[in-house]
């Protein structure tokens, strides 16, 4: 079956550093998230890692777009 994911990044260079974050903030919310198979976790755990980046992102381009 072929991949027909529109799921691609819009900065190819960037996947390293984003999977370092992912990591990042799995372990500071507590979520076991591992390199491999994690299909043991729930939608809840991951999609909190997922809102949490997304937070965090949000915040820190507010205080570049701030001028901090």
């Amino acid at each position: 079956m072929a991949n027909r994911s529109s799921n691609k990044a819009a900065v190819p260079e960037a996947k390293g550093a984003l999977d370092k974050f992912k990591y990042e903030v799995a372990n500071e919310l507590g979520v076991p998230l591992t390199d491999g198979y994690n299909g043991d976790l729930t939608s809840r755990q991951n999609g909190s890692v997922g809102g949490y980046m997304v937070k965090k992102m949000i915040e820190q381009q507010e205080k570049q777009m701030a001028g901090k």
